[in-house]
């Protein structure tokens, strides 16, 4: 009989009697509690043929004679997941206003008065955000306009936008621009200028009408759901159909009500939707907006199942955050999504400039500083370099502290592989980055998807549809 040895893995007991195994490159297995057993005590001999080599092919165990080719397979798989760790950052977001003409009940950012002028980018600040985006050696750059609402400082991301292209005339970048919108204040100038220089809109659907309405309110009277209808129409016809995605914020009356989301989505002809949790920052957290994981999960599962369903009739159609951990656990590749990295890709990733110049490695931590907790502020762009930036001893401090690998529970949890630290609402809810709290939303949210996610993979129909969306 061949000689094997165990290699690094987690395992957990799960609802249906078997065990799970997860090495360290994600590669997983289920087995019986008695196979695991045996393997536990290395009586490889008790157990068949059949699964042994499944095991081997799986990187949880590996033959004595070949064990050094074994190592450098996992290595090789290993780096495929760290990849995103040798490149430099390629999301590049721009805070160009804080003005904005909804005043959604959940806003994350303390959104300014339409009028209120002095909390815009000006297109001095935004050229000199550009040149040090530039700067990175990624040779992929997108450029992402946020507010309050990009349109209304219009000027300043067309500025930004030129400037851009001027300079990769000679870096010859693969250079990309998003503009974030509610689309209310959207013009034949704004088609134009999108239209000419590329630039794909990202904006915000809650639902139907009345569930829109509710939390995302115009300023002024009248109907945002309708204005957005109408506007997201313009640009379609304008564009093209596919030139704007729209994400959903969850609240408590999503979680109730997500069918009819999935629903209204389909009706207006997006490929998919977000399952977006609510962020516990700005309005959201002094409204007292927020809910369980137990409760958000429920939601997960029942939306999943019914998308799955549209898709089984014949119907392409993508829960977004499903893709992402999915790919996570059936390829060796990153997602590029800073919660589901070790360390974790704030800053890395993804980085966020506000209208002062100002750099923040992720969205919630500038709302932080909203909040008056200037922790995470990296520098600004008049003040520091690049290099003085990107190698601040805050960045160094979130990648140090936001290593699944070493952070106690964490370390020893069979999803470890797949997740990742949500660092910003682990100092919210703590005072501490690296403080994990089992009981703490992230985590509790995080485990009962994979629970559910693992049970539905041995399901080969619903595997089917789901690789359809990676590309599996």
């Amino acid at each position: 009989m061949r000689k094997y040895r165990l290699l690094p893995f987690e395992f957990k007991r799960h609802s249906n009697g078997d065990v799970l195994l997860v090495n360290e490159c994600g590669d997983f297995d289920f087995i019986t509690e008695g196979v695991f057993s045996s393997l536990v005590n290395e009586q490889f001999e008790n157990i068949s043929n059949e699964v042994l080599h499944r095991l081997e092919s799986r990187n949880i165990i590996a033959d004595e004679e070949h064990f050094d080719t074994s190592i450098s397979l996992l290595a090789n798989k290993y780096r495929s997941r760290r990849e995103y760790l040798c490149v430099s950052t390629a999301l590049h977001m721009l805070v160009v206003t804080l003005r904005c003409n909804h005043k959604c009940e959940y806003c994350q950012v303390s959104s300014a008065e339409e009028d209120a002028y002095k909390y815009d980018m000006s297109p001095e600040v935004a050229e000199k955000v550009v040149d040090l985006i530039f700067e990175s050696p990624n040779p992929v750059i997108k450029i992402e306009f946020q507010g309050g609402d990009a349109l209304l400082n219009w000027d300043t991301v067309m500025a930004a936008v030129r400037h851009a292209e001027k300079l990769n005339a000679s870096k010859k970048k693969n250079l990309e621009f998003v503009a974030c919108t509610n689309l209310y204040a959207l013009n034949e100038r704004h088609l134009n200028d999108i239209k000419e220089h590329k630039i794909m809109l990202s904006t915000s659907l809650d639902g139907p009408c009345w569930l829109h309405n509710k939390h995302r309110r115009l300023r002024l009277e009248g109907s945002s759901y309708n204005v957005f209808v109408e506007k997201l129409k313009m640009a379609r016809d304008a564009l093209g159909h596919d030139c704007a995605s729209a994400l959903m914020t969850s609240t408590a009356d999503s979680l109730d009500n997500i069918k009819e989301i999935v629903d209204e989505y389909v009706k207006l002809g997006f490929g998919g939707v977000f399952f977006r949790s609510l962020n516990p920052y700005g309005d959201a957290y002094e409204k007292g907006l927020c809910y369980s994981p137990e409760h958000y999960f429920k939601m997960f599962k029942e939306g999943l199942e019914y998308i799955v369903d549209i898709n089984k009739k014949g119907m392409r159609f993508v829960e977004y955050y499903t893709a992402l951990l999915l790919k996570r656990i059936i390829t060796p590749f990153s997602t590029g999504f800073v919660d589901l990295q070790s360390p974790s890709g704030a800053g890395i990733s993804g980085v966020i400039y506000d209208y002062t110049g100002d750099v923040y490695p992720a969205d919630e931590a500038r709302m932080l500083a909203r909040m008056g907790d200037t922790r995470f502020r990296m520098g600004n762009v008049f003040k520091n370099t690049f290099k003085e930036i990107f190698l601040s001893d805050v960045l160094k401090n979130i990648l140090s502290e936001s290593c699944v690998e070493t952070i106690p529970g964490c370390s020893s949890c069979v999803y470890r592989t797949y997740c990742g630290v949500d660092v910003f609402r682990n100092y919210l809810e703590t005072g501490d980055i690296a403080n994990v709290r089992m009981e703490g939303f992230f985590c509790r949210k995080q485990t009962q998807i994979f629970d559910y996610l693992f049970e539905r993979i041995q399901d080969p129909e619903f595997m089917s549809v789901i690789k359809t969306w990676i590309g599996g």
